[in-house]
């Protein structure tokens, strides 16, 4: 049976759906943090050269990945809303940005605590740090600009271009280990070469990145949820949803 997609563009279709989706994300995020937990802190074998200390990677490691997905997710969707004037497509790109912005403190966070005992120091003007630091205000700047603007149309379109203006330090990003001599190590995990790491280790830090990915989307389900009610309030079918509530 054809599913209409189509459909669900209406931020009123769009709502019902998000709602049934949401448990099931949630549920699944839960269950993969608990197994990836435990793989990476008490099955993992400690590395020989970083010992214990590098359990951090675990946590660090897919919510840098995360940083970055959901900053080219958020301006993807941003640039199809101001592209197609779609309402929906700028919502999603909205609700993105506080998850954006929860990830990449968390690599800088995670990251420093990492730092301290490999470098001998929590920061350092890194090319990989800096670049992720001014993710963290690209994403900051992008909520900060939609909440000064009022109309939400007009907000929309102001935050779509300072999105695809900062998508041009996400290749920064990832490739600064190799555009410049950096403290920060090469990537560990490659589509084009073996892996690194252990079996058990590399296990531990994709199930990680797995449910880093159902908890995003069910937060960013929950939060679109939460926009399209206050955008659409005026409208007939969130005042009788309200109504029977």
């Amino acid at each position: 049976m054809a599913i209409n997609w189509f459909k669900y563009s209406s931020p009123a279709s769009f709502y019902s759906l998000a709602g049934k989706l949401t448990p099931l994300f949630s549920i699944t995020a839960f269950i993969l943090f608990v197994v990836g937990l435990y793989i990476s802190f008490f099955v993992a074998p400690t590395d020989f050269q970083q010992s214990e200390a590098y359990r951090i990677i675990f946590i660090h490691v897919p919510v840098a990945w995360m940083s970055m997905f959901l900053y080219l997710i958020m301006a993807g969707w941003a640039a199809i809303g101001l592209a197609f004037n779609t309402r929906l497509s700028s919502m999603i790109a909205t609700a993105i940005a506080p998850t954006g912005a929860m990830f990449t403190f968390l690599a800088l966070w995670t990251g420093a605590l990492w730092g301290k005992p490999m470098w001998g120091a929590w920061w350092v003007w890194d090319a990989r740090l800096t670049s992720e630091l001014i993710l963290l205000f690209l994403y900051i700047g992008f909520m900060a600009l939609q909440a000064a603007i009022d109309d939400p149309r007009r907000a929309d379109k102001a935050g779509a271009i300072l999105a695809l203006v900062g998508v041009v330090n996400i290749p920064i990003i990832y490739f600064s280990v190799k555009w410049w001599n950096t403290l920060h190590q090469g990537a560990t995990v490659s589509l084009t070469q073996s892996p690194k790491m252990a079996t058990t280790m590399l296990t531990g830090m994709l199930i990680m990145s797995l449910a880093c990915w159902m908890y995003s989307i069910a937060l960013v389900l929950m939060r679109t949820r939460t926009i399209i009610l206050e955008r659409e309030r005026h409208t007939v079918w969130v005042s009788e949803l309200q109504g029977a509530a």
